[in-house]
């Protein structure tokens, strides 16, 4: 299935969001119009302590009106940043641990309905604690929940953010398959 672009233009043009609105010529001949939000692309880290306590981030989400727990992400400096260079500056900067291996586990894309965002998972082990570096618009704060705690945490819906949930569900079954063998 595909559909075929008549026409583009741009809606608004900012800092973080790109909106453009196409006309588009359906397979069954009708046109139709997609609005749509055009995303540099971003990662989100589950880091895992030694003794199995993953690392979240807690901030203030001004869409929501309210606190998220969060594993660590942020979104590339540009569209053809490396992900694994730009997970292990968001680890540094939001939690202050460096890591020293990270483990790729795929991509989800967030919002397909109404955006291109993709955001690259890894799962980061063999932490080092450091300082915090956030930006000076992250108030963040750290929790550390153990993994099974935290799977239960997505399962009951205390833990709501749709990265966060795959990131330690992708976690939870990767680890558990290397205990198993």
């Amino acid at each position: 299935m595909e559909e075929k672009k008549l026409s583009s233009r741009d809606i608004f043009k900012g800092v973080l969001l790109h909106v453009k609105k196409d006309e588009v010529l359906l397979q069954n001949g009708k046109v139709s119009t997609r609005e749509y939000v055009l995303h540099p692309g971003a990662v989100a880290v589950v880091p895992v302590t030694d003794d199995n306590k993953i690392v979240f981030v807690r901030q203030f989400r001004y869409p929501l009106g309210q606190d998220l727990l969060e594993i660590p992400a942020g979104k590339f400096d540009s569209p053809n940043e490396d992900p694994l260079e730009c997970a292990k500056r968001e680890l540094k900067e939001e939690t202050g641990f460096r890591a020293n291996e990270f483990i790729y586990m795929g991509y989800i894309f967030t919002t397909p309905g109404f955006s291109n965002e993709v955001i690259h998972l890894y799962l980061a082990r063999g932490l080092e604690d450091g300082k915090m570096e956030p930006d000076e618009d992250e108030i963040i704060e750290l929790e550390f929940k153990g993994l099974n705690l935290a799977l239960k945490e997505c399962i009951d819906g205390k833990i709501t953010d749709a990265k966060t949930i795959a990131g330690v569900f992708k976690a939870y079954f990767y680890l558990r398959a290397i205990k198993e063998g």
